[in-house]
């Protein structure tokens, strides 16, 4: 528990001050339009729901501010750059880009219904009060607009008009249910499974971000919300007058006799959004432009189990070991661009990716690559993008943790080492490489065993062979394969891989191998690294606090996630 809090002390600091603005700011608001006396005539007719649309909005502005900061990859990457020399615990809260937005999202979509729900009620009461014949305030206050059409506190001046009809009609109201809906759509196809199995819908609804904004900065420009003014206050203020509103003598010469003018509460969700927004423009430009410069496909390798190999080349491309780009292939769709993990090392003069077929577009691109033999389609490629692999090197130890393709930024990793033996590097911070590999198919392993066992020959001619320990899990097979394996196990090379290291047949026993890390590196700080399934995390995360020591002298273990 203690080492938990050690790593995660500034993530709930964060959420803790991202949680706290946002109660402040809904308290704040609902208190001061639940108490203002320049909204005591507009509370006279609307009740409380006038204090809960307020701080709603309040709190929706903020979240608005927020949602497209941890989405500017350039941003991130900067500052993980500029944060190179920083604590390891505050590089770490990059990694926790996504999952804020996904905080921030739940956030707009609560205070949206809250919004909603308020401005429900709010025009029901409207209308009650237009309709209201009983001479009370909120019926003298809803027919000001007969003497003086400028001086109006009820958006509905007629009582033919409905609540649908300020809703579809108005700017307020149109924009309300536009960005609603558009918001609805966001999150719904924001799910796991969407995301898993129809990423095209999850990518194309996204991009109702840009109705969402539009709709958001024009939402509050017709001001049907309004209070009375400084000027009115001082004249007749409400305490004093608003008795006379509803019993006003015929020939009334007292200063309260003057009717309260009204004035619309200024829109302010642009000053709120200009600046992320200005600043996600720029990284869109950015991105653009860098995509449009020329990549050239230098080599094209079909795998096994379905896996596209291709080694591209790009004027001023520069890499670090773990980083991903996004990549776009015309031929297959205009617009969709996906993240893909860097295979390649910085040390070698091309970068490349594996792209396995998992869904609709990488079916297409491995479908069109293979069926264009003579020319190659054309790719455009964003990036490179920084990810927690890229600290990889600052541990002393590490623990590299691949499912299925999920074993693509160990890949970039693995053959840096491999150069970096070659060049005899003296400073290299890592001492001790552990390499797991979950596969549910043998196919799976062929594509990366070219490169397991040029390490396993490097590391031996250096007489560092004990640099590297790699284990390889077959979660998946017959009962061939099982018996296979077993006529064979007393022969040098693995009958499966073809490796020195033999396959291990089901799933790792997580705490029997870090009880072995710790074991072999009593005072060593491990980086944990995984890119798989959610699944998978939460068992390593769970390892990691269970086999750190309290004591800050032993063992500790760092978990580090892909997140794309």
């Amino acid at each position: 528990m203690g080492n938990w809090l050690v790593n995660h002390w500034f993530s709930a600091t964060v959420f803790a001050a991202w949680l706290g603005i946002n109660i402040f700011l809904f308290t704040y608001y609902f208190l001061f339009f639940d108490r203002d006396e320049r909204y005591f005539y507009t509370r006279a007719i609307l009740g409380s729901a006038l204090a809960w649309a307020r701080a709603s909005a309040k709190c929706l502005n903020f979240n608005s501010m927020l949602i497209l900061l941890p989405v500017c990859r350039n941003l991130l990457s900067f500052l993980r750059g500029s944060c190179s020399c920083c604590r390891r615990t505050l590089r770490k809260q990059l990694d926790h880009n996504l999952t804020f937005h996904k905080l921030v999202a739940y956030a707009l979509a609560l205070f949206t219904a809250v919004h909603t729900i308020a401005h429900l009620f709010n025009l029901e009461r409207y209308n009650y009060s237009q309709q209201a014949n009983d001479g009370s305030l909120p019926a003298v206050l809803s027919k000001m607009h007969l003497q003086d059409s400028n001086k109006w506190l009820n958006p509905i001046h007629s009582n033919q008009t409905t609540v649908e009809y300020v809703a579809f009609t108005t700017i307020p109201g149109l924009t309300g249910v536009i960005i609603t809906l558009a918001l609805i759509l966001m999150v719904t196809s924001s799910t796991e499974f969407i995301r898993r199995n129809y990423f095209e819908v999850f990518w194309y609804t996204h991009h109702l971000f840009i109705i969402y904004f539009i709709g958001l900065v024009i939402h509050g420009v017709a001001g049907l919300v309004r209070g009375q003014t400084e000027e009115s206050m001082k004249e007749v203020h409400p305490q004093r007058c608003a008795e006379f509103l509803v019993h006003k003598p015929k020939e009334c010469r007292q200063e309260c006799c003057k009717e309260p003018e009204f004035g619309s509460i200024p829109a302010e969700s642009w000053k709120w959004v200009l600046a992320p927004i200005i600043l996600y423009i720029f990284e869109r430009i950015l991105r653009i432009w860098r995509a449009r410069q020329k990549v050239v496909v230098t080599k094209v390798v079909m795998h096994p189990a379905k896996v596209l190999e291709l080694h591209m080349q790009k004027k001023g491309f520069r890499m670090e070991v773990g980083q991903y780009i996004f990549v776009n292939c015309p031929a297959v769709s205009l617009l969709e661009w996906h993240p893909f993990t860097l295979t390649s090392a910085p040390e070698e003069d091309f970068f490349s990716i594996h792209i396995r077929a998992a869904g609709d577009w990488t079916e297409r691109i491995i479908d069109t690559f293979q069926q264009q033999k003579l020319e190659i389609p054309r790719i455009e490629v964003d990036g490179p993008f920084g990810t927690a692999s890229e600290d990889v090197f600052l541990y002393e130890v590490a623990m590299l943790v691949g499912a299925g393709i999920g074993v693509t930024p160990f890949a970039s990793i693995l053959k840096s080492i491999w150069y970096r033996f070659q060049q005899n590097d003296q400073t290299l911070k890592t001492k001790k490489i552990y390499f797991y590999w979950l596969c549910r198919d043998t196919g799976a392993f062929a594509w990366f065993n070219d490169l397991l066992a040029s390490l396993e020959q490097k590391m031996a001619e250096s007489g560092k062979a004990d640099f590297l320990t790699y284990r390889l899990f077959l979660t998946g097979w017959d009962t061939s394969i099982a018996n296979n394996a077993a006529l064979n196990f007393d022969t040098v090379t693995d009958t499966v891989t073809g490796l020195r290291q033999k396959t291990i047949f089901g799933r790792p026993r997580w705490d029997i191998e870090f009880s072995a890390v710790a074991t072999a590196h009593p005072r060593s700080v491990v980086g944990v690294f995984l890119c798989g399934p959610e699944a998978l995390a939460k068992v390593l995360q769970r390892s990691c606090h269970q086999h750190s020591s309290l004591d800050p002298r032993k063992v500790k273990f760092y978990f580090n996630k892909e997140n794309f």
